[in-house]
């Protein structure tokens, strides 16, 4: 058995390891003199990039529909936080350093979260959704993304109404996973968030119309046994093409998604491949 790390021997010293995470980041922030954005403005700006409505409340197995509530009231209070935000040319979005640290006094309530590699809950939990939308727009813009952690390793719930392909969520925990964008661009880019009964509502704007237009399409789709353990496995590709003539100038892979499916394969809407015979584009397992 291999020695356990400082953070895994009690429940102190997890505690212990995680503010270190969160000082470190602090200081690493002022060390590297980041400019992150902070401007906010109640005014849309003129162009709108891309827009995304995100289902709140989703049949995820048997997870506990407090949960979702819970996450509903999360999501309203982080929201004001992003809604405005300016990224303007040289600065870094950072979703943590808007939001801040998500605790019972501030109203946050117990939500969904994944913790060693399945379901768990915890204040705040539900909050990777809202990450989730901010990377999905982004996606359809120039903006770099230069943080972003996502758990495509595991498939956690069957597909409820599924909008975007599998694969292309966040995992966020304050403040060490963060969800990063930089604007490399001299273009000035806007967040607008909003929450209605069902949905949270993003949009994201731009001063200036972009001249590509980006496309995110799914491939290589399938779901296969391997031993007793079902895997799913896809692959997302971002097309981008000129406005002007429609040529595609970039094709690029962005992520490749080989997931151990934990929830009853009788709820997967799918064929089912089996293992033999599939060995030539069968799932990576290292």
């Amino acid at each position: 058995m291999g020695r356990k790390l400082f953070g895994d021997i009690s429940p102190l010293t997890y505690a212990i390891a995680v503010k270190r995470q969160i000082l470190q980041r602090k200081l690493n922030d002022v060390l590297k003199r980041t400019r992150l954005s902070q401007t906010r403005d109640t005014l849309d700006l003129p162009v709108v990039v891309y827009r995304h409505n995100s289902l709140i409340r989703r049949k995820l197995g048997d997870v506990d529909l407090a949960l979702q509530e819970n996450k509903a009231v999360s999501l309203g209070l982080a929201a004001p936080h992003i809604d405005g935000i300016l990224i303007r040319p040289g600065e870094t979005f950072s979703f943590w350093k808007l939001v801040g640290p998500c605790t019972a006094d501030k109203g946050y309530r117990t939500g969904l979260t994944i913790n060693n590699n399945g379901p768990a809950s915890g204040i705040g939990g539900g909050l990777c959704q809202f990450t989730n939308l901010l990377h999905w727009m982004v996606l359809h813009s120039p903006l770099d993304i230069v943080e972003h952690h996502h758990h495509g390793e595991i498939d956690l719930f069957p597909d409820f109404n599924r909008q975007i392909p599998f694969g292309t969520g966040t995992s966020v925990v304050y403040n060490y996973l963060d969800y990063r964008v930089h604007n490399s661009t001299d273009n000035t880019f806007q967040f607008r968030i909003a929450l209605t009964q069902e949905h949270l509502r993003g949009e994201l704007r731009a001063m200036v119309a972009l001249g590509v237009k980006y496309h995110i399409k799914e491939g290589e789709s399938y779901f296969q046994e391997v031993g007793d353990t079902v895997y799913r496995h896809n692959t997302v590709y971002r097309s981008v093409r000129d406005k002007r003539t429609g040529n595609e100038i970039a094709n690029e892979l962005i992520v490749q998604n080989n997931a151990r499916v934990l929830y009853d394969r009788k709820l997967i809407n799918a064929p089912i491949r089996q293992e033999q015979g599939d060995t030539s584009d069968g799932p990576a397992l290292g």
